[in-house]
């Protein structure tokens, strides 16, 4: 990568910067003040702009100068990471992977999709959560090495996407004691009569929950939605109403949220899948995700 500058100028305007002056920054790179003077105007020469301007008795920054110290600051804290991070590399190697998390998936379950890959000892996860769409986008700039979501990547000419299924999961109603008590007698009509909380609308598996219960005439008396699937059951669960919610991970909402298990939601399930840019998948952990497809 060429360069229209030198980075020991921009270090040596850096310190001048930070110092306030030029004597200063001098004294404590244990320079001449006319060496350090030089270095700094040969950068305002390759840059084509003053970065320094006289106030009092010290400097201060041009606008030229701000713009530069801001990416200066960037750069040189990144060189002072790099022994710190050199040594960690040698010293504990570890295997990356770097995961997008759609927004709409049940946070429990994605904790169960990943469970082959977070037995790799030495995994350094980096999970980032989105809609789709963003993920995707940085799937497609390597950012990203896989994407987990509850539906299957969209066709797209720019760049060719694989959705693997993960697998698929029955939903159930789950709530409080007390709602699930009051609701048992005329399930699932009784879903009429009290507070439902639901996802909302961005969820692949929302209509579907809107036409179940379009087919059983039902009206539900909804109190809540929620972009989240975590804050949702969280809200649910604390009394506000009852809640759909995956039954592959049954055990895990019952002991997290103390809740119980009203009955199922016939016919509707949520599909899981791993979105990635190659047919066969060459990262080691992203192909033990994929592992549960095949059996």
């Amino acid at each position: 990568m060429s360069t229209t500058f030198n980075y020991k100028h921009l270090y040596y305007f850096w310190v001048v910067a930070k110092e306030g002056g030029i004597s200063r920054a001098a004294d404590k790179l244990d320079m001449a003040v006319q060496t350090v003077s030089a270095q700094v105007r040969e950068l305002e020469r390759s840059l084509g702009y003053a970065l320094l301007k006289p106030a009092g008795r010290g400097l201060v920054l041009t606008d030229a100068g701000v713009a530069a110290m801001q990416q200066a600051d960037q750069i040189f804290q990144l060189g002072e990471d790099l022994p710190a991070r050199v040594r960690d590399a040698v010293s504990a190697p570890s295997v990356r992977l770097a995961v997008g998390v759609c927004d709409s998936l049940p946070k429990l379950v994605v904790h169960r999709l990943m469970a082959p890959a977070l037995a790799e000892p030495n995994l350094r996860l980096l999970c980032n959560e989105g809609s789709l769409d963003d993920l995707l986008g940085d799937l497609a700039l390597h950012r990203l090495d896989v994407v987990l979501s509850d539906r299957p990547a969209p066709a797209n000419p720019n760049i060719k996407l694989y959705s693997h299924n993960l697998g698929s999961s029955t939903l159930g109603w789950y709530g409080p004691a007390a709602l699930c008590k009051a609701a048992a007698k005329n399930f699932p009509a009784s879903l009429a009569e009290v507070p439902l909380v639901l996802p909302t609308a961005h969820t692949a598996v929302r209509d579907r929950i809107d036409q179940w219960f379009e087919q059983r005439a039902i009206r539900p008396r909804i109190v809540g939605e929620f972009a989240d699937s975590a804050l949702l059951k969280t809200f649910g669960a604390s009394g506000m109403g009852v809640f759909p919610a995956s039954e592959w991970v049954h055990e895990d909402l019952l002991a997290h949220y103390a809740v119980k298990r009203l009955g199922a939601c016939e016919g509707i399930s949520e599909q899981f899948f791993a979105i990635g840019t190659e047919k066969k998948v060459q990262h080691p952990l992203v192909q033990r995700l994929l592992q549960p497809a095949s059996h």
